[in-house]
């Protein structure tokens, strides 16, 4: 972490990128108190800051005053600087190195400690930022990674399937004509070679995926879901594609959730 206190101006230096981790609960009904889920620390350093890059400014800002419920922000939110990453990059993502983030990063170059955020979870995982954090390397500017909930990682713990060999693959496709050939394909991979498959899909979608799921899957097939992690209300399910179908386990159209599949 930089010698000088979080958010202060160091005029010896450039300043560090913290990615800043998010509770889970964006989205949700309920939200989980910040002080369950982020270490102290982390909120002692995200009060510390003022200067931001982040998915989204009002969602962002929303974050930022429940911490200063607890830890009261260094500056005043409305004297904040959050620059939002551009649109597109939201839709496309910015993992192809096709987006130059280095404009963002100037406060840094000028001695600024900065937070990179995400709406939910950790920044650059699952969600854009990894333009900015290789941006930050090119330039010399420190990244510490905080330690917060990613949703992935404890999808994949709670799920039985295999930890040693993973891969996440965003979102399915959308339209049913795409969707089961790329499940079929998720699966005969699962199979071969052992590897637990992560996805993700807007909360509205749940049940429409698990009943393309339990459709497509090989009844011998194991499917497992994390949905509300972090609240009181989460729930983890993990059985073969019939079991699901025995026990009549469903999923709601309102709460995130990660999608595994597996041997």
């Amino acid at each position: 972490m930089s010698a000088v206190q979080p958010g202060v101006a160091n005029t010896t230096s450039t300043g560090t990128l913290y990615l800043v981790p998010a509770p889970l609960d964006f989205g949700c009904g309920d939200e989980a108190p910040l002080n369950r889920v982020l270490p102290e620390a982390v909120l002692s350093v995200a009060a510390g800051l003022s200067h931001w890059i982040c998915e989204n400014a009002k969602s962002t800002r929303a974050y930022l005053k429940r911490i200063h419920a607890t830890h009261p922000l260094r500056v005043p939110l409305q004297a904040m600087q959050v620059q939002e990453l551009p649109h597109a990059v939201h839709k496309k993502g910015d993992h192809q190195g096709d987006f130059d983030a280095r404009p963002l990063l100037q406060a840094a170059l000028e001695g600024h400690d900065m937070g990179l955020v995400s709406e939910a979870g950790m920044p650059a995982v699952a969600d854009p930022g990894s333009s900015v954090v290789r941006a930050a390397h090119d330039l010399e500017i420190p990244v510490v990674p905080l330690v917060g909930p990613v949703s992935l990682l404890l999808a994949l713990a709670a799920s039985g399937l295999n930890g040693q060999n993973f891969a996440f693959v965003g979102y399915l496709p959308s339209t049913s004509a795409e969707r089961g050939p790329r499940i079929r394909e998720l699966e005969t991979l699962a199979h071969k070679t052992g590897q637990t498959q992560l996805f993700i899909e807007t909360p509205y979608r749940n049940t429409a995926l698990l009943q393309a799921l339990l459709q497509g899957l090989q009844a011998n097939t194991r499917l497992a879901t994390a949905s509300g992690l972090t609240l009181d209300g989460a729930r983890c399910h993990s059985g073969t594609a019939k079991q699901w179908k025995q026990k009549g386990w469903s999923l709601d159209n309102a709460t995130p959730t990660v999608f595994a599949i597996g041997r």
